[in-house]
């Protein structure tokens, strides 16, 4: 994500997220540490359908490679 799509994303211009860059760097740390949190919660999630379409695949007796 680029830094115009992060402040477009926080409601904020470019400007007030650079200075918050360089103010705040631990405001900064934190958005982008939640964002990646996210970013691997829907991953997990993804994951969690694929299995749940493999158990009933199996349960069904349809499981095939």
């Amino acid at each position: 994500m680029t830094r115009q799509q992060l402040a477009e994303m926080l409601n904020i211009t470019r400007n007030t997220l650079n200075n918050w860059e360089k103010e705040k760097p631990e405001l900064v740390r934190l958005i982008n540490q939640g964002l990646a949190l996210d970013e691997q919660i829907e991953e997990v999630e993804r994951h969690l359908e694929k299995l749940k379409t493999i158990k009933e695949k199996a349960s069904n007796g349809k499981l095939l490679k």
